[in-house]
């Protein structure tokens, strides 16, 4: 009877370990594949900028300090050809989420602690190397199986703000007091905005999906599941992601030069700056050579600071993304948090 009941064990167990290769190797295959894809391109950009020793921004996106000939449907237009291989895996994440991701697994990986939590979701979030568009339908689907606000948060910010090759590029270009104050603010963004937000806004919470069924269906099934919810994801953010990104190369021509100037209007240049990186949509990178830009133009090196802080973190369609899936309250603190963040760091850096 004894060996009969560790054979029971043992088959238990197994059939578990099965179940997670099952479920989980999809999910890590497409991760795995992102990685690779984002890192093999990160190394040419560094290669050539080692090589150059410059970085050379695109204008046909965004206008260099307002000034572009290229209407903004254009703009909007190039922007999709460069960040659709992204926005492509970034659904297929989402999807694999959403069919292959037990909530059971989501809430045991990220853990109780508010801090632990917080470190785990912004680990894993840094690798992947989206930017915030592209980041945008992982935070819905993260939040969606784990009903936890924070860690999703955390998890969609880690992306673009601890993106380890956008960094290694900042300490390349810049002078040393700016890349490393972008690297301790994006730290801060990453571990407390969503810690933050969960605080305030604890009485939000989804039902966590109950997810028993995954083993009682076929191999085929969870393929036609996954293809219909990849289908789904699509519609219901691409539209979002369309309308932000128009309405940000609207606002990008509205950059009032002006402002660069005068040599008594650093605080003023850092907070405009600031305000208008926050709904700007920006491809990775991109941030990097607008603000040498910037510095180049005249700018005080906070403005360009708060540009390379607050541009990649959050964009229009990513705060209108988290506030379809929570509320216009939480997409508002986060942007305000991060425009917080950006202009304590410009006047910071600015002032020393």
């Amino acid at each position: 009877m004894i060996a009969e009941k560790d054979n029971r064990s043992h088959e238990t167990s197994l059939t578990g370990l099965q179940r997670v290769l099952y479920f989980g190797l999809p999910t890590l295959i497409i991760v795995g594949a992102l990685i690779a894809y984002k890192s093999s391109a990160a190394m040419i950009v560094i290669e050539k900028v080692s090589y150059t020793g410059s970085f050379t921004a695109r204008g046909d996106i965004i206008p260099l300090l307002g000034l572009s000939s290229t209407s903004f449907l254009t703009r909007t237009l190039n922007y999709f050809v460069v960040i659709w291989p992204a926005l492509f895996f970034g659904i297929l994440i989402s999807a694999a989420v959403n069919t292959f991701v037990s909530p059971r697994w989501l809430v045991r990986a990220l853990g109780r602690g508010p801090l632990r939590s917080q470190v785990v979701a912004g680990v894993a979030g840094a690798p992947l190397m989206l930017c915030s568009c592209c980041v945008a339908p992982i935070f819905t689907s993260i939040y969606k199986r784990s009903a936890r606000l924070g860690p999703s948060l955390t998890l969609m910010l880690a992306a673009p703000a601890l993106n380890p090759a956008a960094l290694v590029l900042t300490f390349m270009l810049f002078d040393y007091k700016i890349a490393s104050t972008r690297a301790a603010a994006s730290i801060a963004a990453v571990l407390f905005i969503g810690m933050i937000a969960d605080k305030m806004f604890a009485e939000i919470k989804l039902p966590r999906e109950v997810d028993d069924t995954l083993s009682n269906q076929s191999g085929r099934s969870h393929l036609l599941r996954f293809m219909r919810t990849c289908v789904q994801i699509a519609l219901r953010v691409i539209p979002l992601i369309i309308i932000g990104v128009m309405v940000s190369m609207i606002i990008a021509q509205w950059l009032p030069v002006s402002v660069f100037t005068s040599p008594h209007a650093k605080m003023a240049a850092v907070i405009v700056v600031a305000t208008f990186a926050i709904p700007l949509a920006l491809p990775t990178f991109f941030e990097i050579p607008l603000a040498l830009v910037f510095i180049a133009a005249g700018a005080p090196i906070g403005a360009a600071l708060a540009l390379l802080i607050a541009g990649p973190v959050i964009n229009l369609p990513s705060l209108l993304t988290i506030m379809r899936s929570t509320s216009w309250k939480v997409a508002a603190l986060v942007a305000a948090l991060v425009w917080v963040i950006a202009v304590a760091s410009g006047i910071f850096v600015s002032a020393f």
